[in-house]
């Protein structure tokens, strides 16, 4: 059984701070692209970081700079590192994996950055 359970979530201030962490079981987590997505009430569900199976790193042109996604295969856990904080960045925070067409998603983590 495939599981993305995703933690780290919280409330931060603006300026502030957190780490997300996605624990994956049940998928060889080096064949499977990894990334980040997010989703703001109201609004679709966007493309935040991704860790490719090459390698590779992008990110979303929004989070550039301040947002850093890695990998510890050793552990299967994706990681997103998420500094100076804005309110523009609350949102559900998902895990994702791709095999294309394979394709799985974890259960969510709230962020709030808010005062």
């Amino acid at each position: 059984q495939v599981r993305l359970v995703e933690s780290g979530g919280g409330l931060v201030q603006p300026g502030g701070s957190l780490r997300l962490s996605c624990a994956a079981s049940g998928i060889d987590f080096d064949s499977y692209n990894m990334a980040w997505y997010r989703q703001a009430p109201g609004k679709q569900r966007e493309f935040v970081a991704l860790s490719a199976t090459t390698g590779g790193r992008s990110y979303a042109d929004s989070v550039k700079g301040r947002f850093t996604i890695f990998k510890d295969a050793a552990k299967n856990t994706l990681s997103l590192q998420m500094d100076n904080l804005r309110p523009d960045d609350t949102a559900v925070y998902y895990c994702f994996a791709q095999w294309d067409p394979i394709e799985f998603w974890g259960q969510g983590t709230q962020v709030t950055v808010s005062s």
